[in-house]
């Protein structure tokens, strides 16, 4: 298994646990900390593995992080729709 899957399971597995964790900010700066991390490591499988297993390692991420994915695809909604 490359080195950048390895990694990318080791994220998903601190994600999990960040996730079990009691906050009362509702873990938005853990996860910047994870999108921050998460980012390079996404970058490395793709050029280590190909596009399809980058695209299977981007869904999982957007599964965990899903509330900032929400929140992106609103903001960008309201930039196409109502551009100031």
């Amino acid at each position: 298994m490359p080195a950048s899957l390895i990694l990318a399971c080791l994220w998903f597995v601190i994600a999990i646990l960040i996730a079990f964790l009691p906050s009362k900010k509702q873990h938005w700066p853990q996860a910047y900390a994870l999108m921050i991390v998460g980012a390079p490591i996404l970058i490395w499988v793709f050029v280590q593995t190909g596009p399809w297993m980058g695209l299977v390692v981007l869904a999982g991420a957007m599964s965990i992080l899903r509330w900032p994915v929400i929140y992106l695809g609103r903001w960008l909604h309201r930039q196409v729709v109502r551009p100031d």
